[in-house]
């Protein structure tokens, strides 16, 4: 069986936040989604537990969350097969309640362009041409 990862994000609203990301073209795994957990899918093996933020907490006994707005645990870094497909997955994320990062970054061998969702998680969206 291949290795499946599942990033785990408090959120503050759920059904909020599975609307941002239904708009960036995302889509759920019902099977692992109910009213405290959806279960976003990234790609194949690869998905993201956004989880109530009272349900969160039975994770992680003793710890408070971070208020992502205020600090930064993780980035989250997905590739794009192009530097439209990144251009247009973060527009898309601006365009529905998301804010910028930081401004796009030309490296030459990478393009990247990063955004917050609502709950202030960062994500990085990144096109790296193949040699």
């Amino acid at each position: 069986m291949a290795t499946q990862i599942f990033i785990n994000l408090p959120v503050a609203d759920l059904p909020r936040s599975m609307a941002f990301f239904k708009a960036l073209g995302f889509h759920f795994n019902e099977q692992f989604t109910d009213d405290t957990a959806a279960c976003l899918v990234i790609d194949e093996g690869i998905h993201a537990m956004l989880i109530t933020e009272k349900r969160f907490m039975d994770f992680i006994p003793g710890k408070r969350i971070s208020n992502a707005h205020e600090q930064a645990e993780v980035l989250v870094a997905l590739s794009r097969d192009s530097r439209e497909a990144v251009d247009q997955m973060v527009d898309a994320a601006l365009a529905h309640g998301g804010s910028v990062c930081r401004p796009p970054q030309d490296h030459g061998f990478m393009y990247e362009r990063s955004f917050q969702d609502p709950d202030g998680h960062i994500w990085e969206l990144m096109h790296m041409p193949q040699a």
